[in-house]
């Protein structure tokens, strides 16, 4: 219990000093993983929606390989994109080992199964019933996928939810394709799990502490948006 007060006082140290080496980790940490997440989103989003809203000859089957890859060990996500741009490797020439970008596709790779997957079963609870609202009503295409996404609102907000969770705690693929480069590719995971092995368990505590303190504001940024987004839905509805 020592170490994790001593952690918890470190914490608020190295928030309130500004340490430079820890807020550099956390600023890559935030830019790798929003950019993956917005990536991931722009495919995985209207993948699911797709899937959603049609049938096909081998849906069932590339439904159970999204669902497996839901569940996918970040580390062989990291070796096989390691393998794919490593020198010998189908792109090595493009030389993106140990740099951010192989760490955003690592991520990436990561998390359209899990916004995939979640906008299918979204999608899939409201798509025959608002399809029918919207023939009653005489919508076209264009409105009819308009109020199919406002009725997806809270499907899709725990689909990125969940994306940017997978992004922001992940270790084991980024430090496989990223190496823990300090000042270049280090990470708020990778950098406790240096920690840890150079025995330094208080600091690690801190940055830990600081990494859920990061995940909370974020979560509260996009919850805080997601309800006024629904309450002005609903206050429009009241007046209509």
């Amino acid at each position: 219990m020592d170490m994790v007060a001593e952690g918890f006082r470190e914490a608020l140290g190295l928030i309130f000093k500004l340490d430079a080496e820890v807020f550099q980790v956390v600023l890559l940490s935030l830019q790798v993983s929003l950019c993956s997440l917005l990536a991931a989103g722009a495919i995985g989003i209207p993948l699911g929606i797709f899937l959603a809203r049609h049938e096909f000859i081998g849906k069932h089957i590339l439904m159970r390989f999204i669902y497996t890859l839901m569940g996918m060990p970040p580390v062989l996500c990291g070796l096989l994109v390691y393998i794919l741009f490593m020198r010998r490797g189908p792109l090595g020439s493009l030389k993106l080992n140990y740099t951010v970008t192989v760490m955003v596709i690592a991520q990436v790779l990561l998390m359209i199964p899990i916004l995939t997957g979640l906008t299918v079963n979204a999608a899939r609870e409201k798509e025959q019933r608002i399809t029918m609202l919207a023939r009653t009503l005489g919508a076209g295409r264009w409105r009819t996928m308009g109020l199919f996404l406002s009725e997806l609102r809270a499907g899709l907000f725990t689909a990125v939810i969940s994306g940017f969770s997978r992004g922001i705690s992940e270790v084991g693929a980024v430090m496989i394709v990223g190496g823990n480069i300090e000042g270049k590719t280090r990470v708020m995971t990778t950098y406790i799990s240096q920690l840890k092995g150079m025995g330094d368990f208080e600091q690690a505590i801190a940055v830990g502490l600081i990494l859920l303190i990061l995940s909370f504001a974020v979560n509260t940024v996009l919850y805080q948006f997601q309800y006024d987004k629904g309450a002005r839905q609903r206050r429009r509805e009241g007046k209509a």
